[in-house]
């Protein structure tokens, strides 16, 4: 099952994505006399997708017709990991660390899908690169998880664009978290696929495209920490709820400038675009 957030003719929705188009979540409640949660949060934090399994009958509505948003704008947690392809180390001529190289993003930095990434003015950063990653989304709250229970705990997974300030990151690297959390420097989605959808998720390939060219490429069985060791390692320090979501780190980012685009691709589980501008220093006071 494909889950998506999606505005319509003005309302906001939930919806199962289809061959056909999307099928919105107040459809399939009306249809089903189910009470679904018309978020994608709701949905994962309810812990059954069950009624949304049956779109047979429902209205569709065309991929064409919607505006794809971010599958839900606060996550309760948002987990990073840095350095976790060797080549991406290599690209920034960095130390693969033997633990998951993680680090937090705040809410605040993350952009609608296939909407702008707005550098900010050059004084504050001028050497910015965007990564495309895979994302695991938590389904169950869980400590201590197991190394054979993880598969039980993952709801889904989805394509994230994580941004660096690479310039900031040089000067000291205990500035990594104000690097990384700048205005627009994340995303994810727009859609999110369940886990039973991903026979082998160390199968899938990590795409970071730039422009018109293939940034970058690898397989998720090169990384140094794979999906479900990051899970496992991770709730050894703290519980991980549902909605919480993993990035899982990036072959090698693309060096962007104004009127570039980027994309992370995955096949199997989506794509998710932006375009790149040049922010101005403004004074925004409340």
């Amino acid at each position: 099952m494909k889950l998506i957030r999606f505005r319509h003719l003005g309302s906001v929705h939930a919806g199962v994505v289809t061959s056909a188009g999307i099928v919105p979540v107040p459809e399939i409640n009306a249809r089903r006399g189910a009470s679904v949660p018309d978020c994608p949060l709701g949905i994962i934090q309810s812990g059954d997708t069950s009624a949304l399994a049956d779109t047979r009958d429902c209205g569709v509505i065309p991929f064409g017709d919607v505006t794809p948003l971010l599958p839900y704008e606060v996550p309760p947690k948002i987990w990073c990991i840095g350095l976790n392809y060797k080549s991406h180390a290599a690209d920034i001529n960095a130390v693969q660390p033997e633990e998951p190289g993680s680090f937090m993003k705040p809410a605040s930095c993350m952009m609608q899908p296939d909407t702008e990434i707005v550098l900010p003015p050059r004084d504050v950063t001028d050497d910015v690169d965007a990564e495309g990653e895979l994302g695991v989304i938590i389904g169950k709250s869980c400590r201590f998880v197991p190394a054979e229970n993880v598969k039980d705990v993952i709801f889904g997974y989805t394509t994230t664009l994580d941004l660096t300030a690479l310039d900031v990151l040089r000067k000291n690297p205990r500035y990594l978290t104000r690097s990384k959390s700048i205005d627009t420097f994340f995303s994810f989605g727009p859609v999110i696929v369940t886990a039973d959808e991903v026979a082998d998720v160390n199968g899938l390939e990590v795409i970071t495209e730039h422009n018109d060219g293939i940034c970058s490429r690898d397989f998720v069985y090169n990384m140094h920490h794979r999906p479900y060791e990051l899970v496992r390692y991770h709730s050894d320090f703290f519980t991980l709820h549902p909605g919480d979501l993993i990035s899982t780190g990036c072959p090698k980012g693309a060096r962007i400038k104004p009127g570039d685009r980027v994309r992370s691709r995955i096949d199997g589980v989506g794509t998710l675009s932006a375009r790149v501008t040049q922010g101005e220093r403004h004074a925004r006071i409340g």
